[in-house]
């Protein structure tokens, strides 16, 4: 075996190495949250759960419902939706089904955004009456014992934010179930190994607790109206401030909203190319995180018995061990399996995917195409 041939095998084999870090970092996660994570039956503080609403997605009325049905004392649902959108007729029903919840809708930003979901937002924290604040996205269906889980770190006064793992509701087409092989097998991968190398310093849009002051120290969503990722930059910012921001095991549902191919393609290239922008270096790492090209690049080059076995085998049992551990034992998907030879299909989509996100110079938001710059949207003469 040549020198150039030994050290493009050692290369290749950086991925498992990645993939062994994240079997322990999520074997920790889940040990210590599950752990830190008991049942709440004494924590209580008032809430107020926030909704900026656009547009009426599959089985939205279901998912505001199970926000009325929460086993917690005293919360208030505030909806900002504009007056003509097709929204305000399910949010109608809900008040009335629902006489004895506290439900307020608020109509208009009443703001000039790029991000208008953020725009929203402020006015949604601004009419908010408690200090509590749980956001979370239209699509998003929860147990009856969510507001109790999500409150419960906050009996700590360090903590300012915290964030919840969330799966798809039931998947009815092939391009869903590869979604959700993606969020498990891949996205929550690096997100256990973010939490044991840097702690959390993130939110997901499916969930975002936050306590007012939090809100206050990072400058109100004001701040990140004109950015994309407001998620992440929340959860980053209250970091900042020196707030403890929690990771939970708790896992809500997202209605599967893709459709296509296509669209999938088009959604992740967005995210990808937001990630570039804002961390460039940690996006050209990835690099050594694909372990299906990798092991491929290893058997071209030293195609023997040995190395062939060796690569796709670790391939094969660490991808399948990451499933079992974060999706079938940490989220408790039991009927996940069934979906594991889904996996090197997306490693392969992911792998174009990382690729053309380095193609992109802009992204398409709300119909407009807008280059990053600074983490910030910049807009084309003519949007100015």
């Amino acid at each position: 075996m040549t020198l150039a041939a030994t050290i493009i095998l050692v290369i290749a084999a950086c991925p498992f190495i990645y993939y062994l870090l994240s079997l322990y970092s999520a074997a920790r996660y889940f040990s210590a949250a599950k752990k830190e994570n008991t049942p709440n039956d004494d924590f209580f503080p008032p809430i107020s759960c926030l909704k900026p609403i656009k547009g009426l997605d599959d089985e939205d009325y279901e998912n505001f419902a199970s926000f009325c049905r929460q086993d917690y004392p005293n919360y208030e649902i505030l909806f900002c939706v504009d007056q003509d959108d097709s929204a305000v007729p399910v949010l109608e029903k809900l008040i009335r089904d629902f006489p004895d919840c506290q439900i307020r809708l608020i109509f208009g930003s009443g703001r000039t955004a790029i991000n208008d979901k953020v725009a929203r937002l402020v006015r949604l924290v601004d009419e908010a009456e408690h200090n509590l604040l749980v956001i979370t996205d239209g699509d998003i269906r929860v147990t009856p014992d969510y507001l109790r889980t999500v409150a419960a770190p906050f009996r700590d006064p360090q903590v300012g934010g915290a964030t919840c793992l969330y799966v798809s509701t039931e998947e009815t087409k092939f391009i869903q179930e590869l979604q959700s092989v993606a969020m498990i097998t891949d996205f929550f991968a690096g997100i256990m190994v973010a939490w044991q190398l840097d702690g959390v310093k993130f939110m997901f849009g499916q969930t975002m607790v936050m306590t007012r002051q939090a809100n206050t120290a990072f400058g109100t969503y004001r701040v990140i109206e004109n950015r994309p990722a407001d998620d992440l930059l929340a959860g980053r910012m209250i970091a900042e401030q020196g707030f403890i921001v929690k990771l939970l095991p708790y896992v809500v549902k997202t209605v599967a909203d893709f459709n296509s191919f296509r669209d999938l393609l088009y959604k992740r290239v967005r995210w990808m190319t937001v990630m570039r922008s804002m961390r460039p270096w940690g996006h050209v790492g990835l690099i050594f995180t694909w372990g299906l090209p990798w092991t491929l690049v290893a058997i071209a080059v030293h195609p023997t018995a040995s190395v062939i076995a060796f690569f796709l085998a670790a391939y094969a049992t660490l991808r399948v061990a990451m499933a079992w551990l974060i999706g079938i034992f940490g989220m408790q998907q039991k009927t996940f399996w069934k979906k594991l030879p889904l996996i090197p299909v997306w490693d392969a989509v992911a792998f174009v995917i990382w690729l053309a996100s380095f193609t992109r110079t802009t992204i398409r938001w709300r119909g407009v195409d807008y280059k990053i710059r600074d983490g910030a949207f910049v807009p084309p003469p003519q949007a100015k």
